[in-house]
């Protein structure tokens, strides 16, 4: 049986979302097949189903016990590892997220400002000293990856083996088979990293997410090792990668828009609004879901195991939801955007990435306010999520 026969109604692309290409040609491409039609189906490795539309999308982040969280790759149907809370349906993601939820409420994130400006402060300073940077390895990448492991009470000279796991698990490139193989040795050198972690903290309870992971209990019971293992690796991944990938695409954008730039450097007050766009207009995660009975898609028929990608890029660049919706509007008013999902397993971070976007924006522009794409430049997007690997960034060095 065919691919068109097995999905009539939906069209059949075959394309690798994990392909390199220049930054805005997958969001294109994105776009493209939002206005086909409201599902695709993607006959690459195993296949699977594009939601496309802001409408659907939403329904279907919020239907959990139809489409479940227990697979968040389309490319592992059967995942045998777990990433807590996200890979949990039902009452057990229920009672992490209750747990979880004051550790990273507003309240919690305050009392983590002066920590979050000092290292940004510290790695921007010495950006300053120069005047070029590659803005992705100097410092998207590494302010937020040292404050999970402020976070988490990890040594800040742990930073560079971190960061190559991330890319391994996050960024890898080439065929399904060699994607899989390279994310299931880093996640095991990860997990074998958290192990020791864990029964240090055990025995030696500190001031961090670990000790506190250590004392929740679900259905009455103390949670295992195992399981605040399965959440230190979920930690790592949203930790260290979201906040990377917006910051780039943000700073891609502000670097060939300086009207845009010069009007924050202006007002910082639009910082936070400005912000908000980013992360409509290039929403950079792209969730997956299984359905867990035979149901349907606008109209396109989904079997009980199938795996369904709702990019919320495909989402939050709706034109039925946002006017202009491809335009990059920093002072766009209202926005009520997806960028950080939706339903129960909408980003538990979203108040410390906020956080740490204000602040980076904010200690970059005071010293490094004039800067632009290095000539010849051509910032490339790798992996399954939106997000560059290196953004050549030059300015003229004041002093």
């Amino acid at each position: 049986m065919t691919a068109s026969e097995t999905v009539p109604t939906c069209p059949v692309h075959n394309f690798n979302p994990y392909d390199e290409l220049p930054v805005g040609e997958k969001l294109a491409r994105y776009d493209e097949l939002r206005a086909e039609a409201p599902v695709i189906y993607n006959s690459i490795a195993n296949g699977y189903y594009i939601v496309t539309r802001h409408e659907d999308i939403l329904r279907t982040l919020q239907n959990a016990e139809t489409f479940s969280s227990r697979a968040i790759e389309v490319f592992s149907p059967e995942p045998d590892y777990k990433w807590i809370p996200e890979t949990l349906d039902g009452s057990e993601h229920y009672q992490w997220r209750q747990q979880l939820g004051p550790l990273f409420s507003p309240r919690a994130i305050t009392r983590l400002d002066e920590a979050l400006r000092q290292r940004a402060v510290e790695l921007i300073e010495e950006i300053a000293k120069q005047d070029s940077c590659d803005f992705m390895a100097d410092f998207a990448l590494q302010y937020p990856t040292s404050i999970f492991l402020e976070l988490m009470g990890l040594p800040w000279d742990h930073i560079g083996q971190f960061m190559q796991w991330e890319d391994d698990i996050l960024h890898g490139t080439g065929t399904a088979e060699e994607i899989l193989e390279k994310q299931a040795a880093a996640m095991a050198a990860v997990n074998e990293y958290f192990t020791e972690v864990i029964a240090a903290r055990r025995a030696d309870p500190g001031d961090d997410l670990i000790s506190s992971a250590l004392g929740f209990e679900i259905d009455g019971e103390p949670v295992s090792d195992a399981d605040v293992g399965s959440f230190c690796l979920l930690m790592f991944m949203a930790g260290l990668d979201t906040v990377s990938a917006t910051l780039g695409l943000s700073f891609y954008h502000l670097a060939r828009n300086p009207e845009d730039r010069r009007r924050i450097v202006e007002d910082f007050d639009l910082i936070p609004t400005a912000i908000e766009e980013f992360i409509r207009a290039y929403a950079i995660v792209v969730p997956a879901r299984q359905a867990t009975r035979d149901t349907e898609i606008a109209g396109c028929p989904i079997k009980a195991g199938e795996m369904i990608a709702v990019p919320l890029n495909m989402a939050t660049r709706d034109e039925n939801e946002f006017v202009d919706a491809t335009t990059v509007k920093i002072d766009r008013t209202p926005n009520r955007h997806i960028g950080f999902g939706a339903g129960p397993h909408r980003c538990l971070g979203s108040h410390l990435a906020r956080r740490e976007l204000r602040i980076a924006l904010e200690e970059w522009h005071r010293r490094i306010p004039e800067y632009r794409l290095a000539d010849g430049a051509v910032p490339r997007e790798a992996g399954n999520m939106l997000g560059i690997d290196a953004l050549p960034l030059v300015w003229n060095r004041c002093g």
